[in-house]
């Protein structure tokens, strides 16, 4: 097992390609062909994770937060990113990190803090755009199925819960084959008539490659002609946080006490209540307070979240309850999701949570 083997598994979950621009997601020191003998995951990487690494015999660290967001001038030690760049490279430990594409997945940060608060009927709260093109090929009629199938199989044709999805309308295609050409049909220097189906099917860039060498492949001419248009449609499959509904509908108290316990938040701040009973509840793991408009507007009657700040629970008055549950305790729960992804896929290998699950925001209470 090698470094780029373990981000192949964690990526073929939530792709570097989902992140966020401002974001550093992935390989950020190590070699990626690099042997792993063994991998810790933490939330965030600090000193103690690389020397808990080093003792364990562990030579791979995986994070939810990136340990380099910025570029680093230098790597002397004089603080704490610095330092912790200079032990891994130092004990030869790779670092690596799955942060907003982790955010953006089913099964990433906000599908496990929704399901942590129990809702159900879940769907994404704010789906990326830029993410979808429609592939539009034009096919002789005896070849139609062959290539439309092909498209499907690698990846093509998928619209929420349907999938093998194409319009598809029957028209005349013209060419003359040139000096040199192997036409499938037509003969050389003169200009041929075919019946031809033009198929079009909607995929994501992720798979685009795919899916055009699947069509060139199945199709018969030696020159398919084919057409990408980037579209605007928002992608409900990937995005930033989630909505959904409580079983039950509770109170405003008695849903904060809920989200305290469930997360094992220390406190929580929250917006002046609206008197209305939850049921229905937004969530984003992290910072997400630019959401609570977008929230508030898919009729959440409360939205959980972590950093709101002063201005952010003033706008929330008389929309929803807005709740600051922390950074850390919306996110705390990214550990487990390594965990089980990687031990799920690999049997008998030596993965360790870390014993640093510390939350660096402190709280007085006295």
């Amino acid at each position: 097992m090698k470094v780029k083997d373990i981000a192949a598994l964690i990526e073929g979950v939530a792709p570097r390609e989902f992140q966020e621009s401002y974001d550093n997601a992935g390989l950020a020191v190590g070699s990626p062909t690099m042997e792993v003998t063994g991998v810790v995951v933490c939330l965030d990487v600090s000193e103690q994770v690389v020397e808990e690494a080093i003792s364990l015999g562990a030579n791979m660290v995986v994070s939810h937060h990136p340990v380099i967001f910025s570029g680093l001038k230098t790597i002397t030690g004089k603080n704490a990113v610095e330092r912790i760049v200079l032990k891994a490279i130092q004990n030869n430990i790779a670092l690596y990190a799955a942060h907003t594409n982790l955010d953006s997945v089913w099964g990433g940060v906000n599908d496990k803090l929704s399901r942590v608060l129990g809702l159900t009927n879940r769907k994404i709260l704010s789906p990326l755009k830029g993410q979808l093109v429609k592939v539009a090929t034009f096919i002789p009629i005896s070849h139609a199925n062959a290539v439309r199938s092909a498209m499907f199989a690698a990846g093509a044709g998928a619209i929420g819960n349907y999938d093998c999805c194409s319009f598809n309308f029957s028209g005349e295609g013209s060419f003359r084959p040139q000096e040199g050409a192997k036409p499938f049909v037509g003969e050389l220097g003169k200009v041929h008539f075919e019946s031809e189906v033009q198929v079009e099917v909607i995929c994501t860039r992720l798979v685009l490659s795919g899916v055009i060498k699947a069509l060139v492949k199945a199709h018969p001419y030696e020159e398919p002609a084919y057409d990408i248009i980037p579209l605007e449609n928002e992608y409900a499959q990937v995005g930033l946080g989630m909505i959904g509904d409580l079983d039950f509908p509770m109170d405003e108290a008695d849903f904060l006490a809920y989200v305290k316990r469930k997360l094992g938040a220390k406190l929580l701040r929250y917006s002046n209540p609206t008197g209305k009973q939850v049921r229905r509840v937004a969530v984003c793991g992290g910072s997400g307070a630019s959401f609570t408009r977008l929230a508030a507007a898919q009729q959440a009657d409360a939205y959980v979240t972590g950093d709101v700040k002063y201005h952010d629970f003033i706008d929330a008055q008389d929309k929803l309850l807005l709740v600051d549950a922390g950074h850390f305790e919306t996110e705390r729960f990214t550990i487990d999701i390594f965990y089980d992804l990687i031990m799920e896929k690999i049997v008998n290998f030596a993965l360790y949570k870390t014993k640093y699950i510390d939350n660096p925001v402190n709280y007085l209470f006295h």
